[in-house]
């Protein structure tokens, strides 16, 4: 939902209400409705997307998870005295 807010402002908010509040999240502040209606198609695209296709890369997907991620090959993490 976009809503005007002075002259050369729009700002993008939440269709959907917060439980708790009662309030829409602010998702950006525009200067023209032509980005503000760009950025909501893009926050629709990023809703909407497989997660199989563009999935994290394994050491972001296991500190996610709350798991210490795997150390990277190559240089060791700490170097020998």
């Amino acid at each position: 939902m976009i809503r005007k807010l002075g002259p050369n402002r729009y700002r993008l908010y939440s269709q959907q209400r917060d439980p708790k509040t009662g309030r829409r999240k602010n998702l950006g502040t525009f200067r023209t409705r032509a980005e503000a209606e760009r950025h909501e198609r893009a926050v629709q695209f990023f809703k909407r997307r497989k997660r199989g296709r563009l999935a994290p890369r394994p050491m972001a997907r296991a500190a996610a998870r709350g798991r210490a991620p795997c150390r990277p090959r190559g240089r060791p993490l700490w170097s020998a005295p």
